[in-house]
């Protein structure tokens, strides 16, 4: 498994804890037990020694990076959402990520754009990608078409991932499946990594 990585995506306070700024998918993650799936990934990825690595939207104290026109982040710097460096970017207190974990900022959708992904993926010689994280209309889907079309393979944990409501998750999940394998995070261990 050594050629296989993690993503575990935008899991911070603004988006995914009840006091956050944009918690559109926040009650969806906390009825779903969507942490708690995610740290069974995590887990699941620790033990194999599978390479993880933590993504996160986030813009500096100006919001020099953030688009005003964006539908998506127009009103962030109006809001003070997805500030860096404040309790709002901080990942969730539940989620397992450890001070020598990799962290990834990204300042769009997808985990790919301008960021530091692409490198880590090349030099950790990765040809699978594992997907958790919020939401699953948007970031994940987004990251999971990206890396369809730079030829990984992409594997989402479906329960791991979150959405503002069930319809848009399982609808996502659904389109998905064309080009990536849709699994559980109970599923993992048991049927998915004979295949790699």
């Amino acid at each position: 498994m050594k050629n296989t990585a993690l993503l575990v995506i935008d899991f911070i306070n603004d988006i995914v804890h009840a006091k956050g700024k944009i918690t559109a998918t926040a009650a969806f993650v906390e009825k779903n037990n969507v942490i708690e799936n995610t740290n069974r990934v995590i887990a699941f990825a620790r033990k194999n020694n599978i390479a993880i690595a933590f993504v996160k939207v986030g813009f500096s104290a100006s919001y020099v990076e953030c688009p005003s026109h964006s539908p998506v982040f127009g009103k962030a710097k109006e809001w003070k959402a997805f500030q860096l460096n404040t309790w709002g970017t901080d990942f969730y207190e539940k989620l397992d990520v450890q001070t020598t974990d990799f962290v990834i900022v990204k300042h769009r959708v997808s985990a790919f754009y301008a960021t530091a992904l692409e490198p880590f993926l090349r030099a950790n010689q990765i040809q699978n990608l594992i997907l958790t994280g919020v939401s699953t209309d948007m970031a994940i889907q987004t990251t999971a078409r990206e890396a369809h079309d730079r030829d990984y393979r992409v594997i989402i944990v479906g329960d791991a991932c979150g959405a503002g409501s069930e319809e848009s998750h399982q609808f996502t999940l659904k389109e998905l499946q064309r080009i990536a394998e849709i699994t559980t995070a109970i599923n993992l261990d048991t049927n998915l990594f004979t295949k790699i």
